[in-house]
C-alpha cells in the first residue's frame, strides 16, 4: 500500500512574488505612520529641534480653538456630504440601469468630475461663486435676489464646498451603485411583478437591501475621503472665512509646512488617523449588520 503523499512544499517562491508589495506597503505606509508617531512626542521643526516633549502637543490640541474648530468642520463636512451623495449616486445609478437613450453620454459626464484635478476644479469653482462675475450670482440677480459673498460669508463658504464635494462624488458612487445593481438577479424583479410590486416597493423591498454591501463600501470610502478633504480648501476659502472651513488637514499643512511646527502636525495627523480608524470601524460594526444576500 503506498502511503499518501504530504502537503507538496511550494519553497521561497511565493514569499519573493509577494515581496514587492509588501515592501512598498512598509516603505509608503508603515514607515511614515510610525515616523508620525514619533514626531507627536517632538518638537521637530524639520532643521534643528527634535526634543522630546511628551504628551505636551497633545495637550496643547485640547486647547487649541483652532483645530478644535477643524475638527468640526471636518465632521460636519463629512456627514452633509457622504450621505447626499450616497443617495445621487443610487437615484442615479437606478435610471441609468433602465437603458434609456443617452445614458451612456451621461454617465460619463458624471464621472468625468471625479478623474479631474482638484486644482482645476476648484478654479472653475471659484469662477462659479465669484461674488462680481460668477455664475451662482447671476441666477440669483435674474431672480431678484441680491447677491451674495458665497465664499466670503461664514454661513455659506463651507456649503458651497459641500456642494462641490458632492457634485464630484455623486458621478463615482453613481458608477459603483451601477455595478451592484447589476448583479441584482433579474428573477427577483420579476417575481415582484407577478406577485403585484410596484416600481417603488421593488426599490426598497429588492433594490436597496441588495445594495447593501456596495451602499457599505461607499460608507467606509466616503468617510476616509471626506476627513482628508484638503485641496479645494486651501485653494477656494483658505479656511476662512473665521476658520469657518478650516479641517484637520488644513491645519495639518499649516502647522507642519507654513509654520514648521512637524511635530505639533504629526500629532493633529495621529489624531486624524485614530478618527479614521475609528469610524470605519464603526462602520463596521453598525452599517455592516445583516449584510446577507437572503432574499425571503
Amino acid at each position: 500500500m503506498k502511503k499518501g503523499r504530504g502537503p507538496r512544499r511550494s519553497g521561497i517562491t511565493p514569499y519573493i512574488m509577494i515581496l514587492p508589495a509588501y515592501a512598498v506597503y512598509l516603505l509608503f505606509v508603515l514607515v511614515p505612520v510610525f515616523a508620525g508617531l514619533a514626531f507627536s512626542f517632538t518638537n521637530y521643526d524639520f532643521y534643528k529641534k527634535m526634543d522630546f516633549v511628551g504628551l505636551k502637543n497633545y495637550i496643547d490640541l485640547a486647547h487649541d480653538a483652532e483645530f478644535v474648530r477643524s475638527v468640526f468642520n471636518t465632521l460636519y463636512y463629512a456627514f452633509f456630504t457622504i450621505i447626499p451623495t450616497l443617495a445621487i449616486g443610487v437615484v442615479l445609478a437606478v435610471l441609468v440601469n433602465k437603458g434609456i437613450r443617452g445614458t451612456k453620454v451621461f454617465r460619463t459626464c458624471m464621472y468625468v468630475p471625479n478623474v479631474g484635478s482638484m486644482v482645476a476644479l476648484s478654479m472653475i469653482w471659484l469662477w462659479i461663486f465669484d461674488p462680481t462675475v460668477g455664475f451662482m450670482n447671476q441666477i440669483v440677480t435674474a431672480l431678484g435676489l441680491p447677491a451674495q459673498q458665497w465664499l466670503f460669508n461664514e454661513a455659506t463658504a463651507m456649503p458651497c464646498l459641500i456642494i462641490m464635494g458632492i457634485w464630484r462624488s455623486a458621478g463615482y458612487n453613481m458608477v459603483i451603485s451601477l455595478a451592484g445593481l447589476q448583479s441584482i438577479p433579474n428573477d427577483l424583479y420579476e417575481a415582484a411583478r407577478i406577485d403585484g410590486a410596484g416600481e417603488l416597493k421593488q426599490f426598497f423591498a429588492i433594490t436597496l437591501p441588495m445594495l447593501r454591501p456596495t451602499t457599505f463600501f461607499l460608507l467606509v470610502t466616503g468617510c476616509i475621503n471626506s476627513f482628508m478633504v484638503f485641496e479645494q480648501v486651501n485653494i477656494m476659502t483658505n479656511g476662512g472665512p473665521l476658520n469657518s472651513t478650516t479641517t484637520i488637514v488644513h491645519q495639518i499643512y499649516k502647522s507642519a509646512f507654513l509654520n514648521f511646527k512637524a511635530g505639533y502636525g504629526s500629532a493633529m495627523a495621529m489624531i486624524l488617523l485614530a478618527m479614521t480608524i475609528v469610524f470605519t470601524l464603526l462602520n463596521f460594526r453598525f452599517a455592516n449588520q445583516d449584510n446577507g444576500t437572503d432574499v425571503n
